[in-house]
């Protein structure tokens, strides 16, 4: 099942995608997708039910686009060895300073905790931010965590994810070179308004098998930057969520990122966004989440 957040009749509704034209409306048993993910099992029972009725239904061309889920905790890792290596060998030619995995990157996933409030959907600008130069997009495979738990072992982990669904983390990059050398980013890198997208969709975790091996693919104004498969990943979801929530509670309704996946950013080829660029990024049996960027 397919779910996601729109604007219809001047009101945000939680909704289900009956086919390309239509939506199902899920507004009266789920005030928003929080709500939806926290009600569990009994939840997704009922969002089947009222698809499988095909009512009351929202015509697709009525309704706009928004991120689907407005996390209540949003970590990011970095778990494609392909673009940790790119990427230091650009960053080597753009700073002077040499760039090497650590052992530790092999040995534990690596994440921040980003900005949760900054989240756009599908079809939404993202503001160019004042105090950058160079921006890029980042295609990562995002999960949402559906249950609480705390030190959860690898092998109970895919039973916590929810759902799967395309990330964007737009990232400045002369700011993250910039700061990156203090130890404690990314910071303004990463942190700016419109700078994390998410969508179109969620993808409920019963329809990709774990651990994920989803094509991924990004395109800038139609030309194909790159792409990879999730299978590439490092460290799996299960790792991930192991190792975060070690010690620590994980709650429904969390967002967490893969990382970029080999070549699904500019910075790994040599380039960069320019105001008014519309970028696309798809994901296999998630769909294309696309926005423009634009100049205030």
């Amino acid at each position: 099942m397919r779910v996601g957040t729109v604007t219809h009749e001047g009101r945000d509704k939680v909704v289900a995608v009956l086919d390309e034209a239509s939506l199902i409306d899920l507004s009266d048993l789920f005030p928003d997708m929080v709500a939806m993910v926290e009600g569990g099992a009994a939840a997704l029972a009922a969002a089947r039910a009222r698809l499988a009725a095909g009512t009351p239904a929202i015509p697709m061309a009525q309704a706009t686009m928004r991120c689907p889920i407005r996390p209540v905790q949003y970590r990011d890792c970095l778990v494609f060895e392909t673009h940790l290596k790119n990427s230091f060998a650009q960053a080597e030619k753009m700073t002077g300073r040499p760039f090497a995995i650590p052992p530790v990157w092999y040995d534990q996933p690596i994440y921040y905790k980003g900005n949760r409030m900054s989240f756009i959907g599908h079809g939404e600008d993202v503001i160019w931010p004042a105090y950058a130069q160079f921006l890029d997009v980042e295609l990562e495979l995002a999960i949402v965590i559906g249950r609480r738990g705390k030190d959860i072992p690898a092998a109970e982990a895919p039973g916590y994810i929810w759902g799967y669904t395309v990330l964007n983390d737009v990232s400045a990059r002369d700011a993250q070179m910039r700061e990156m050398p203090g130890q404690l980013g990314p910071a303004k890198g990463k942190d700016f308004d419109t700078g994390n997208i998410l969508g179109p969709w969620i993808v409920t975790a019963d329809e990709i098998a774990h651990p994920a091996a989803l094509d991924m693919e990004v395109r800038v104004n139609g030309e194909r930057w790159g792409g990879g498969n999730s299978r590439e990943m490092q460290h799996d979801f299960a790792r991930i969520i192991e190792h975060i929530s070690a010690s620590e509670t994980l709650h429904p309704g969390e967002v967490i990122g893969s990382g970029t996946v080999g070549t699904g950013c500019g910075l790994e080829i040599g380039k960069r966004l320019a105001p008014g660029d519309l970028f696309e990024l798809t994901i296999e049996k998630i769909g294309t989440l696309a926005n423009r960027i634009v100049k205030a």
